[in-house]
Parts: structure tokens; C-alpha cells; sequence
């Protein structure tokens, strides 16, 4: 991997690749993907993300699916209104927009909040979820990152926009764009480099606020403080698949063992060399295997297997 400048125009949030619709859900306006013509699918993203967060799965999914990929509340193009941003309101979200797009149900994959959201959307809306893949998934452990922590302290709003703010970014850029051209080892995984797009999303007010209460909704202190676990029974019926970065410096992949204990049918791919994004960092073999868990058959038991990335 060559040397990146953090300067291109492929880090800014502001610039979609692709054509977004809209809907009005409660005089709110959410935008969204939907391209493609077969079985519908619906990609979720996380905290901070937005529907860029599944770049290259889009295109790749869409030859075979119809891919419907919402910028939630709060993030990406969509409205950021003051109000609720938990786990129940954005899985509404969802469910509102398939009512919307008159689907009767969908797989779902989540990617970390989003898998949260997800498991969320199959307990409150069991009928609108056919099976379900988690992407690094958030819920399945209370460990996190020290920096998702540190956002749930009193004052953190404070800090954020400096952290934000445009002359620190900018200088942070300069600093590693610099470091590069002198040869000195400054590589960003596509993991890192799409963690850096979405952090430069804090500048904005509103998705700032929006960051703060979705993190605060799951997020204490001392770690993640809601659990899926009380639901890991529902998925003795119900397909599900979950993909992690082996060096995810988010959410351990060690989390992924709570659901193989649990869960023992359960699908579970860790891409060794992968970090928070997996479906960025090893793009041919995450849709390799999001592909097949789509198209097994319901009534096959899914294997638990370990993909090693190279």
C-alpha cells in the first residue's frame, strides 16, 4: 500500500458517489441509496458513518441485489434533529423506510452501531428481518475503544469541536502528508482512512450533537452498556453471520466468541488483517462471504468457519 495524502478529494464527507433519494420520515428528511433490481438487502452503517461506509459493497451487491443503504439520522446527508437517537429510534428508522419502499422484509447487515440497530430492528420487528450479518458489531460485549468512552465523560462537547475544528485537522494532514514525502513509513488502511473521513464530520454541529447522543446511548464510562445477550435466543431461528477485523482497535473481535458460545449455528469470519471496517479493508473476500450467507438456502445450517485475510 502506497503512502496516502489525507488532502484528497476522496476524504471528503460532502461528496457521494452515488445518487441518493430522499423520504420524509416525521418531517425529517432521510436520504438513501436503492439501486439495483433483485432481493432487497439493507446495509447500515455506524457511529459517525454513512452510506459511504459500504463503498465498493454497493456496487458490487447491486449486479445481484436491490441494495438499500440509508444515511440514519444524525449522519451523512440526512437531517440531524435534535431529539431521540437510540437503538429503538433509528431500528424504527428502518423499519419505516422499508414501509416506505414497500418491502415486506430484508436481510440486514450491520456495521458496528448499525449492527446494534439491527439486532434492535429483529426484536422489535422480527417480521421485517429475514436474516442478519454484524460487521463489527457493537452490543455483543461491554470493552470499546478509549475514545468512545472518553465521549461519554461531561464535557466532552467541549472538547470535540476543537478536536474538530478545521485548523487542527488541517494541520494533522499537512503533518503526515509531510511525514510521507520523506519517506518515512505514514500508511493509513482503508480502515483508518474511512475512520479519519468520518471523524472530520464532528465539525458540524449537528452531527456532533448526534454523535454524542447515539454514543451516550450505548456507551458509559466503563464500556458498552447495552447488551444483546438477553436476544441471542431469537437467533436460534434466524440466520446470522458476523464479519470482524482481527486488529479492530474499536471493538475486539473477541467479542464475536460471546455469540459462537451462544449461538453455536452462527456464522462467524475473522479477517485476520482486517481492522474496523472489514468490508473496506478486504472488499472481494467480505462480499464473497456476505454473497454466499445471502444466497444459502433458509433451510441449510450455516457452518461456522474463520476466513483469514492475506
Amino acid at each position: 500500500m502506497n503512502p496516502i495524502s489525507m488532502n484528497s478529494e476522496s476524504m471528503n464527507h460532502n461528496i457521494s458517489r452515488y445518487e441518493l433519494d430522499t423520504v420524509e420520515l416525521h418531517k425529517d428528511t432521510l436520504r438513501y441509496v436503492d439501486v439495483g433490481d433483485g432481493p432487497p438487502v439493507v446495509l447500515v452503517h455506524g457511529l459517525l458513518g454513512s452510506h459511504e461506509s459500504w463503498a465498493g459493497q454497493i456496487e458490487r451487491l447491486s449486479d445481484k441485489y436491490r441494495v438499500i443503504a440509508p444515511d440514519l439520522f444524525g449522519h451523512g446527508s440526512s437531517d440531524k434533529p435534535s431529539g431521540d437517537y437510540s437503538l429503538s429510534s433509528h431500528a424504527a428508522t428502518i423499519r419505516d423506510l422499508l414501509v416506505h419502499l414497500d418491502i415486506d422484509s430484508a436481510p440486514m447487515v450491520g456495521h458496528s452501531l448499525g449492527g446494534g440497530i439491527v439486532m434492535q430492528a429483529m426484536y422489535l420487528f422480527p417480521d421485517r428481518v429475514e436474516r442478519i450479518a454484524l460487521v463489527s458489531s457493537g452490543g455483543l460485549g461491554p470493552e470499546v475503544s478509549l475514545l468512545l468512552k472518553a465521549a461519554t465523560l461531561p464535557g466532552s462537547e467541549l472538547v470535540l469541536p476543537v478536536l474538530a475544528a478545521n485548523w487542527v485537522r488541517t494541520s494533522t494532514e499537512t503533518v503526515i502528508d509531510k511525514l510521507s514525502a520523506w519517506g518515512l513509513p505514514i500508511r493509513l488502511g482503508k480502515s483508518m482512512e474511512e475512520a479519519w473521513r468520518s471523524f472530520e464530520t464532528l465539525a458540524n454541529k449537528g452531527s456532533r450533537e448526534a454523535f454524542l447522543a447515539s454514543t451516550r446511548a450505548v456507551v458509559g464510562p466503563r464500556g458498552q452498556t447495552v447488551s444483546a445477550k438477553q436476544h441471542f435466543e431469537k437467533f436460534a431461528a434466524l440466520h446470522s453471520l458476523l464479519v470482524w477485523g482481527g486488529k479492530d482497535p474499536m471493538i475486539p473481535a473477541s467479542h464475536a466468541d460471546n455469540i459462537r458460545r451462544e449461538v453455536p449455528n452462527s456464522r462467524i469470519e475473522i479477517f485476520s488483517s482486517a481492522g474496523h471496517f472489514p468490508q473496506l479493508d478486504e472488499p472481494e473476500l467480505f462480499f464473497r462471504i456476505l454473497d454466499d450467507f445471502l444466497m444459502t438456502d433458509k433451510t441449510v445450517e450455516i457452518p461456522t468457519t474463520t476466513a483469514v485475510s492475506n
